[in-house]
């Protein structure tokens, strides 16, 4: 069963940073914070205000899914200049300052990890009935700061670190951006914290130690440490929490929701409180005039649907095209709504057992350990295709990319595993020149840049280079 989460009727009585220009920040509520989140149920009511929170279409219903994948080259804008380039300016790489998804990603973050911190700041001095829950809760909150400062470091490079409640926004004007290297040490602290807390097996909606395990070995791995992540990835996957399920066709969809394969999803409902619990996904990321409030954000390209073999169930099972409303392919990962535009109820899946399965490959094969193949070939077998033949580090290395572009299509993972594995100025200025694209990237276009409101509103935080 689905977390409740209804995003207007719930109270969250604190105000939020989010480090914008918005000076006068007042209580979503008349209730005075410092009165609020005094008993347990207060306190459930300010953790479901954080899950909710990552719902908003600055993060898990919409934004990050195509600032993850677009900047490849697997999928594209159907037409650049829609929503004001929005998407459009990811795909030539002339995001600026005053793009709102740049501003939108950062905003809606550092509201999430204000109100993680409301919670971790106050919960302690809270009683509950079941000291087991308390120390569950306190870790799934350790885990979504880990997760919102992780997107963060990867997206903009250096970010400001803040880790108390803010109760006068001002007290943060003067902050530098903390070292990145500063910040994965913090990530690494909070996601070490989660493990000790979070239970063992998941519930629907919340992280499991699962997750948090997972989570770190990603973390691991953009710095480089493939052996410390193939450890916590083993652990995963000898838990016997979590297994692929048995075809391509019961990963994703409404009916899937909460499948043994996911260990870590964004909750939405369609239906909802004048429909604004859905999430945007499904109807943004069709192609224009195939549904309502259809955009052409982040499409597959068709260049990327030819990388399917004939036997790979993944191309109906992930990727659907109506060609006589409009040529062009889509991600059928998210289900469009009876209910209207942007009310989407398809569930965003933040980490599933495949990906899992997929970096202890690569973990494995860049640390020298014995047999990555072997995850390699569980994924692969379970669409439809005979076991690898890659054998060399190489030729594996080749073949773990290709699997996760086709296993992970219209998630968000490519243009984050292309950072990662250091192929991302190299994969695009290739691909440009392949496509005669006028379009030359170098290593400033790898993160992106600081919203220009944060800029103007406090000149200690400095833009990023060849922005």
């Amino acid at each position: 069963m689905k977390i409740q989460i209804n995003r207007l009727l719930f109270v969250v009585a604190f105000a939020i940073l989010s480090c914008s220009d918005e000076l006068d920040l007042v209580p979503i509520t008349e209730k005075s914070a410092s009165n609020f989140y005094r008993n347990e149920q207060e306190m459930e009511t300010a953790i479901f205000g954080v899950y909710a929170q990552l719902q908003n279409n600055g993060l898990y219903g919409l934004d990050l899914i195509g600032v993850g994948e677009i900047p490849g080259e697997d999928t594209f804008e159907e037409i650049a200049a829609n929503d004001g380039g929005r998407f459009g300016q990811l795909d030539d790489f002339s995001t600026n300052a005053e793009n709102d998804l740049v501003g939108d990603i950062w905003r809606e973050s550092f509201e999430g990890i204000q109100r993680v911190n409301v919670v971790l700041n106050r919960i302690e001095e809270v009683e509950f009935d079941n000291e087991a829950l308390k120390a569950n809760r306190i870790g799934e909150m350790q885990f979504v700061r880990g997760l919102l400062y992780f997107n963060l470091v990867r997206l903009y490079g250096d970010v400001p670190l803040v880790l108390e409640e803010t109760i006068n926004p001002s007290d943060y004007f003067g902050q530098e951006r903390t070292p990145s290297s500063e910040v994965y040490d913090q990530i690494e602290t909070d996601l070490n914290a989660a493990i000790q807390s979070l239970p063992a097996t998941k519930s629907s909606g919340r992280p499991a130690i699962g997750a948090a395990q997972a989570l770190l070995a990603d973390v691991l791995m953009n710095q480089g440490d493939y052996s410390g992540a193939v450890s916590l990835l083993n652990v995963v996957v000898n838990s016997g929490e979590y297994l692929l399920m048995p075809t391509t066709a019961e990963v994703f969809g409404v009916s899937n929701e909460g499948n043994a394969e996911i260990l870590f999803e964004v909750q939405y409902s369609s239906g909802l409180n004048g429909n604004s619990e859905g999430e945007s996904a499904a109807s943004q990321f069709r192609p224009s005039g195939t549904t309502a409030n259809a955009k052409g954000h982040n499409l597959p390209s068709a260049e990327f649907v030819g990388l399917f073999e004939a036997s790979d169930t993944r191309q109906n099972d992930y990727v659907g095209l109506d060609a006589e409303a409009n040529p062009f392919y889509f991600s059928v990962k998210y289900e469009v709504s009876e209910t209207g535009a942007d009310d989407g109820d398809t569930d965003h899946i933040v980490i599933r057992y495949a990906d899992v399965l997929l970096k202890l490959a690569e973990a494995l094969n860049e640390s020298g350990g014995a047999n990555p193949e072997q995850y390699l070939n569980m994924v692969r077998n379970r669409a439809g295709l005979s076991n690898t033949t890659a054998t060399s580090q190489n030729d594996l290395r080749d073949a773990i990319e290709m699997e996760r572009r086709l296993e992970l299509i219209g998630e968000g993972h490519r243009w984050f595993d292309l950072k990662r594995t250091g192929r991302a100025v190299e994969t695009m200025n290739a691909w440009f020149a392949a496509n005669d694209k006028n379009v030359t990237i170098s290593s400033n276009h790898l993160i992106l840049p600081i919203p220009q409101s944060q800029l103007d509103t406090d000149p200690a935080l400095e833009q990023n280079p060849g922005y």
